[in-house]
């Protein structure tokens, strides 16, 4: 029997509880592995003589490897690839900014140099996005809360992660008690993210954004919404058939009545498809009545995976002007980072490389850090 890893937090209390061990010596040894990453169990100080037979014959500090690093030629990308203790791999994306050189409210944000973390909950997709090039693999399995957690800490090595974003592979809503018991570890200690600083995306399942605030509070839901419509949706997004859209306006509008809390809206643009004016109008009317930011991303090129084309910077920039003065409806346009190390929105399908790319970190204008 393969053994679990310590960051899987249920399994670790329930071991615990059995035994007749603390819980609070969970966060301890948390933190113990963080800072020691080749430690083995015996090396942690001061837990329960019980403790440690429990540990080596349960648990691994790690189930995971971090296989592979590349460093896009932008210097504020970095992709992770990941190897699971079942052979499948991942990948995470670190993103570097500065959140000093962007703007809100007309006056220039507070604070520095920051990294936000695109963490994967699956390993493939089975959504099937035509866009993605996650979809292309295929579903093959959940992950456990500790190989998402372990992503986190395989990131932490290379960066100070302030932001943590549920958009890398896989639907997060369809892993949801893996997703919400990360997530809890990853905003408890040792780790302490601000629940306000964690972002989980979905497609829009809806039962499971009927409960997602009250579970976990404070974090922000992003919707990948990518049409103003129905049928766009279901011709670029088959499993929009399964949550139509009519009823995920519902899910969302009773969302945020008990939440209070903006919701974010992901909208890839595609040449010709959903990025005309129009359809920039029908989107506007969809969302007047509610308290979103709409992040319009062009689309990322996925090789001979898509026939889509990306928008013209020109179509881009007329389709915020029709929602921000329009419909006064607060809109971004995502900054294209990573694309030449497949690590950019939309891209990541696992490729194994062949070498590791190493380099120096620049920062950027701040793109994600939308809610402050």
């Amino acid at each position: 029997m393969a053994l679990r890893s310590i960051f899987d937090a249920a399994e670790v209390r329930a071991e615990f509880q059995n035994a007749g061990i603390n819980s609070q010596f969970i966060p301890l040894i948390w933190k113990y592995v963080i800072q020691n990453p080749n430690s083995e169990w015996d090396d942690v100080p001061s837990l329960p003589s019980s403790a440690y037979p429990l540990l080596r014959s349960k648990f691994k500090p790690s189930t995971s490897t971090l296989h592979s690093v590349f460093n896009s030629t932008d210097d504020v990308t970095t992709k992770l690839l990941i190897k699971l203790q079942n052979g499948a791999f991942v990948e995470a994306v670190i993103m570097r900014y500065d959140t000093r050189l962007g703007k809100y409210g007309g006056q220039p944000r507070p604070g520095g140099p920051r990294a936000t973390l695109c963490i994967s909950s699956q390993v493939g997709c089975k959504m099937g996005c035509k866009f993605c090039a996650t979809g292309s693999m295929g579903f093959k399995n959940n992950l456990s809360s500790g190989e998402i957690v372990e992503q986190l800490v395989h990131a932490s090595c290379l960066a100070q992660i302030r932001n943590v974003v549920f958009m890398g592979m896989g639907e997060p809503l369809n892993n949801y008690i893996a997703l919400v018991e990360a997530v809890r570890v990853m905003t408890g200690p040792p780790f302490r993210l601000s629940p306000k600083r964690v972002t989980v995306s979905t497609v829009g399942i809806t039962h499971a954004i009927k409960k997602f605030h009250s579970d976990i509070p404070n974090v922000n839901l992003a919707v990948s919404l990518h049409a103003p419509v129905q049928d766009i949706r279901c011709q670029i997004m088959p499993a929009a058939r399964a949550f139509p859209l009519e009823k995920l306006m519902d899910a969302l509008r009773e969302y945020q009545k008990n939440s209070q809390q903006k919701i974010f809206i992901e909208y890839i643009l595609l040449d010709g498809v959903n990025d005309e004016e129009q359809h920039a109008h029908l989107l506007g009317q969809l969302l007047e009545t509610f308290e979103v930011v709409v992040n319009l991303i062009p689309f990322n090129p996925i090789g001979t995976l898509s026939h889509f084309r990306t928008s013209s910077e020109q179509k881009v920039i007329k389709f915020q002007k029709i929602l921000r003065g329009t419909y006064s409806i607060r809109t971004t346009i995502r900054k294209q980072m990573g694309q030449d190390i497949s690590g950019a929105c939309g891209q990541l399908v696992v490729n194994i490389p062949d070498k590791r790319s190493n380099g120096s970190a620049g920062v950027l204008a701040d793109i994600e850090d939308l809610s402050l």
